[in-house]
C-alpha cells in the first residue's frame, strides 16, 4: 500500500486491507525506536483502527486517515517525548512521554509514560523491550528526571505486567482516577526511579 503524504488527499479506510491476519514471528534485536513521520501512516492507521488496541485508550478507533495524519504532524507538540515502536523500521505502535510541569511545578521531575502497539504483536515482548529503551533514554535526554510513572486500568492485566517486566513498581490504586469511554476508572499507578537503575545515585 503506497503511503499517503500530507499532500495526498485523505479518505476513508478500508480495514479489510489494513488488519493482518496471521500471528507475527519477531525478532527482538530488529526492535528500534525513532521519530513518527507521515511514511508511516498506512502502518500507523493499523493499530489506531484496532478496536481491540483502543479498549484501553481514551480514544475510540480512527476512522480516517485525516485522524492519523493529525496524530503524526500535530500530536507530537502534546508529549516530552514520542517515538514509533518499529519492527524492521515498521511502525507497529508508539510510545510517549508526558510531562505535567507547565501546570504543576511540584511535578517537574516527573514524566509518564504511554504506549500503544498493534494486537497482532501483543504478548511477543516488544512494549516490555520498548519501555527498557525509552526508559534509558528518558533518564539520559532528560537528566532532570528523578521518576518516569505509569497509569494503567486494573482491568488491563497485560499492560501490567509490561511494567512489571520492566522494573517498575506497583505503588497503589488510585479509585475512580481516569475517565475513559464516559466511565470513572479504577487504575494502578506504576513508577521507576532513576535510582532503581543506578543505586548510587
Amino acid at each position: 500500500m503506497e503511503a499517503t503524504t500530507a499532500s495526498s488527499k485523505p479518505d476513508a479506510i478500508d480495514l479489510s486491507q489494513l488488519c493482518l491476519s496471521e500471528p507475527v514471528a519477531v525478532d527482538l534485536t530488529q526492535l528500534s525506536l525513532r521519530p513518527l513521520g507521515l511514511s508511516d501512516l498506512d502502518d500507523l492507521m493499523v493499530w489506531t483502527s484496532d478496536e481491540k488496541v483502543a479498549n484501553f485508550c481514551s480514544r475510540e478507533p480512527y476512522t480516517s486517515k485525516d485522524q492519523g495524519i493529525d496524530f503524526i504532524e500535530n500530536a507530537a507538540a502534546s508529549f516530552l517525548w514520542r517515538r514509533a515502536i518499529c519492527l524492521k523500521d515498521r511502525a507497529i505502535g508508539c510510545i510517549t512521554l508526558s510531562s505535567y510541569a507547565d501546570v504543576d511545578k511540584a511535578r517537574e521531575k516527573s514524566a509518564e509514560l504511554g504506549y500503544v502497539l498493534g494486537s497482532n504483536y501483543w504478548g511477543k515482548g516488544i512494549v516490555t523491550e520498548a519501555v527498557k529503551q525509552a526508559i534509558k533514554a528518558a533518564f539520559i535526554e532528560f537528566p532532570y528526571l528523578d521518576r518516569v510513572e505509569a497509569l494503567v486500568d486494573v482491568e488491563n492485566l497485560g499492560s501490567q505486567r509490561v511494567l512489571e517486566k520492566a522494573g517498575f513498581q506497583r505503588e497503589g490504586l488510585l479509585r475512580k482516577y481516569l475517565v475513559r469511554k464516559g466511565k470513572s476508572r479504577d487504575t494502578f499507578m506504576f513508577s521507576v526511579l532513576l535510582s532503581d537503575l543506578h543505586p548510587q545515585l
